[in-house]
């Protein structure tokens, strides 16, 4: 009997004991509740498969997920329905709808119960609580990302297409970046609605004309590829567009059936490569299997970040309810009612507060949106931002709030930038230019049977240059010709481009080459390689037109009137002063001063001297005689004060016949064509040089400028080529064109009547042009650094310049400082008048060297023959100086020959002609008979 009552005692406190370890080892129960837009969505599932793995690894709490549809036009039926759940249930915790009409009832009611409230998505009006905790990364750091991406792109210009007005929240930060002035001709940034759709048409209509290949796309994931469609109906989703789709879900759209080549650019929050994705992924199948659920072998590229954050939030709640309980912190979830306002949850303060400051770090077998940190108020700080461009799975950086100005790329900068090439030497480059020379001209065929296709049509310049360039990148090019010949100008009536800057524009070239400047008007709209020519403004001018040389030119300052009239005044003053001289007593002088009564008076004034008078003072050489009379010096005065006017008229005036060339009607600089209006200015219409005049601040060009707008006729010329044969053909050398120097230079060498007038008005560069953010300009300037480092660019314009030129060159001119120099040929007569008057003088001297020898032989009784051997001979011995009265003859020369009957007749012809008082015989008592008017 007393065993079976300690049997029983025993088994008693053996019921107890294990009645009271089954007690204590019961798991605790907590209910969360999870609000879905749609019954067994992927978020909802990531939210069940969560729950249910780590139901099966805890024993000591057990949660139970509670899933509802909210109702998205009825919000207070979703807060009916939460309280009616807490009335019933003993719920820790709440993961908020997505909508944004319908998650601040259901935080407004755990914020009054102190239940925790998470939040997986994204408003912009939120406010934060105390038990109010968003996984969703902090709106302020997402888009300092997205700022940080767009200017990693290098987008110099931007257009924004945004669905609402709520989208601009989102992209506050990129527009910052972005310079906008609403009284600009050009701005960087351009805002477009999309409006509410479907047709989205007449937005994307509003760039088809901007030449903007930019674009920011902000708007639902599930309207980017009807967006993108239309986008492709209006031709703006070619290879040159490029694209950024800032929503976190765009990895979920397949762009593929777009069926286009263009550059798109997108972003997200998590890697679907990653291990713990693939293992979420699996799990989701599994569970889906497991209820039955359609939908087995999700495609990881489906998820949308809503989904990854729900998955990472769930894992992140209950792994903080289980660690704080641990601790041994209550955690026990009780039965609240939505009526009583004092009813509150104790702990759900503590678990939100643990949540704050609970960091889940990568290690963590759940977490595929890295590591999670929240700020004070629960939002989530810590988070990376996946840069995708193309395909979905070529991820190609990333970007993390630790450093917010650095994009952390997974290839190094030259795998990237061998990527670029490697693209780029697959394609053919198109290469847009206008035909002119040197730069470009037509081939001409060697043969008529010689066909010219493709390049080989063309050469030039710029074909050389470009083959040098695609040699050295090893690409392909084809040169496609502009008919229109323009360079590239804004119309403003039309407000566009012309020319080869809207042929890049438009994209249908990727490089312009020609003699197109460099312009800060173009490099708002197109990009510009290094210069490889440098160049300026210069005038171009016709020559002087050279005059016939006049040997005789010193005899154009007077006319031939004038002329006649001299030499007769000459002639008549000289007999007037002749006769003056004989009436005047003072000019009869003593010739025997020594005798004090002279018997006879002299008058030195014949006609021979007063003809030296009158030449020497007209010569303004004077003469060593002079007349003393009254009358006489009276007239030889008056005949020196005409001298001096006459002599210094025809000096002034010899000097501008001869320099006639100089006096024309000529220009030597800007400034001179600026002060006058007889000469005509232009410029090619539409040109840079135009743009130059019609914007320069310099009061000079802008005179300039003025003047050549209210010509009329129009100065301005179609092309360069017209405005040369302006300048040649107009007359009278009225027109000059104002042109860039390299193009001068090659029309002067072959068009010998032209010039360049003065030096460069400015300094500018021709370049090769290309779209804005060129991805390959980089590689083009190094390229033309390299040529112009080895001289390769100069020798091709010697090539084309001098080599290649069929017309010959023109002749060097004399230097300039000797272009203003008198030429033999503008005074040659003088030298001709010099070497007729001394020839004459030559002539002269030898007939009064022979009429000499005459005399001698009659005064010596000599032959001719021997007078003319003696004076002969001494005339030729230079050494003498001296001269004997009469000559050195031996007597029997002189006597053995007798007058012969030719000397008898000289003497009686002699005598005749009273040639002895030309040489008087002297003989004693011979007197000298002089003329003298009777007393």
């Amino acid at each position: 009997m007393k065993i079976a009552y300690q049997n029983v005692i025993w088994w008693f406190f053996f019921a107890v004991y294990n009645y009271m370890s089954l007690a204590q080892d019961e798991p605790l129960n907590v209910d969360v509740v999870g609000f879905f837009d749609e019954k067994n969505g992927l978020s909802e599932i990531a939210f069940q498969t969560a729950i249910s793995n780590l139901n099966t690894m805890k024993d000591e709490i057990r949660f139970n997920p509670m899933s509802f549809v909210v109702n998205t036009t009825d919000s207070f039926e979703n807060s009916k329905s939460l309280c009616d759940i807490v009335e019933t249930s003993n719920v820790g915790g709440v993961f908020c709808p997505t909508s944004a009409k319908i998650a601040p009832i259901v935080e407004s009611v755990g914020d009054n119960l102190n239940i925790p409230a998470i939040q997986v998505g994204w408003r912009p009006s939120a406010t934060y609580t105390d038990i109010l905790v968003n996984v969703y990364p902090v709106p302020t750091l997402l888009f300092q990302g997205l700022r940080a991406i767009v200017r990693n792109l290098q987008w110099r210009s931007i257009v924004v297409f945004y669905e609402t007005a709520e989208n601009l929240i989102r992209l506050q930060d990129i527009l910052k970046t972005q310079d906008y002035n609403s009284g600009n001709k050009y701005n960087s940034l351009m805002l477009k609605e999309l409006g509410p759709g479907p047709d989205y048409r007449s937005a994307l209509k509003q760039i088809q004309n901007k030449s903007e290949y930019r674009i920011i796309l902000d708007c639902k994931t599930e309207n980017i590829v009807p967006i993108l469609r239309q986008a492709k109906e209006l031709k703006l989703l070619e290879p040159h567009f490029s694209y950024f789709l800032t929503s976190l879900d765009a990895h979920t759209v397949d762009l593929k059936v777009l069926n286009s080549s263009v550059n798109v650019t997108t972003v997200r929050i998590f890697e679907p490569e990653s291990d713990n994705f693939k293992t979420a992924i699996s799990n989701w199948n599994n569970y889906m299997k497991k209820m039955n659920i359609p939908g087995v072998g999700l495609d990881p590229y489906s998820v949308k970040t809503e989904t990854a954050l729900m998955h990472d939030s769930v894992h992140m709640f209950l792994k903080c309810i289980t660690d704080l309980h641990a601790t041994g912190k209550s955690v026990e979830p009780t039965k609240l009612s939505c009526e009583n306002v004092d009813d509150k949850w104790v702990p759900g303060f503590d678990i939100a507060s643990f949540m704050k400051a609970y960091t889940h770090e990568t290690e963590g077998l759940y977490s595929i949106t890295t590591p999670m940190k929240f700020d004070h108020l629960g939002r989530r700080t810590n988070f990376s931002i996946f840069v995708v461009e193309g395909n979905r799975d070529d991820v190609v950086a990333k970007w993390n709030p630790s450093d917010p100005d650095v994009l952390q790329f997974f290839k190094s900068e030259e795998d990237r930038n061998k990527e670029l090439e490697r693209k780029w030497s697959e394609g053919i480059v198109t290469v847009a230019s206008i035909l002119g020379p040197p730069y470009l001209m037509k081939k001409k065929p060697k043969s008529e049977t010689d066909l010219l296709e493709g390049n080989n049509r063309y050469e030039g310049f710029s074909m050389d240059l470009i083959a040098l360039l695609a040699k050295d990148l090893n690409i392909k090019f084809k040169f496609e010709v502009l008919e229109s010949g323009q360079r590239g100008a804004y119309d403003k009536a039309t407000k566009s481009w012309n020319g080869l800057v809207r042929e890049i524009l438009d994209r249908r070239a990727e490089l312009a080459i020609c003699d197109l400047t460099i312009t800060p008007e173009r490099r708002e709209v197109v990009d510009f390689s290094t210069p490889f020519m440098r160049l300026g403004i210069s005038i171009l001018y016709k020559k002087a037109e050279a005059k016939e040389a006049n040997m005789y030119a010193f005899l154009d300052p007077f006319s031939v009137k004038l002329w006649l009239y001299s030499a007769t005044l000459y002639l008549g003053i000289t007999v007037v002063l002749f006769f003056i001289s004989r009436i005047s007593p003072q000019d009869w002088e003593n010739p025997h001063p020594c005798e004090q009564e002279p018997e006879e008076l002299e008058n030195i004034w014949d006609m021979k001297n007063c003809l030296w008078l009158t030449l020497g003072s007209i010569m303004n050489q004077g003469c060593d005689i002079l007349p003393k009379g009254l009358a006489p010096r009276m007239a030889a005065s008056m005949w020196w004060f005409f001298s001096i006017i006459v002599t210094n008229s025809y000096m002034a005036n010899l000097a501008a016949f001869l320099t006639n060339e100089r006096s024309q009607a000529s220009i030597n600089s800007a400034e001179d064509l600026a002060k006058q209006t007889k000469i005509k200015y232009g410029t090619l219409e539409g040109g840079s040089t135009q743009n130059f005049f019609r914007d320069s601040n310099y009061s000079l060009y802008q005179r300039m400028w003025t003047s050549m707008e209210q010509s009329k006729p129009s100065v301005f010329e179609k092309s360069n080529d017209d405005g040369v044969a302006r300048v040649q053909n107009t007359k009278n050398r009225l027109y000059a064109f104002l042109m860039e120097s390299s193009t001068l230079e090659y029309q002067i060498m072959t068009k010998c009547d032209l010039k360049q007038v003065g030096n460069w008005l400015d300094s500018k560069g021709y370049g090769i042009a290309m779209p804005l953010d060129y991805p390959h300009r980089s590689r083009i300037n190094e390229a033309l650094l390299r040529m112009q480092e080895k001289g390769e660019i100069n020798r091709l314009k010697d090539k084309w310049w001098k080599e290649k030129r069929s017309e010959p060159p023109c002749p060097k001119e004399a230097e300039d400082q000797d272009a203003n120099k008198l030429a033999l040929q503008n005074v040659g007569g003088v030298f001709i008048v010099l070497g007729v008057g001394l020839a004459l003088a030559y002539i002269v001297g030898i007939l009064e060297f022979l009429w000499n020898v005459r005399s001698v032989s009659v005064d010596e009784h000599i032959s001719y023959m021997q007078a003319l051997k003696v004076e002969l001979m001494f005339a030729l011995d230079v050494r003498k100086t001296k001269k004997r009265a009469k000559p050195a003859v031996s007597e029997s020369s002189s006597s053995s020959r007798s007058p012969s009957m030719a000397r008898s007749f000289l003497q009686s012809a002699g005598s005749f002609l009273r040639l002895d008082k030309i040489n008087q015989l002297e003989t004693p008592g011979s007197s000298r008979h002089t003329s003298r008017p009777l007393e």
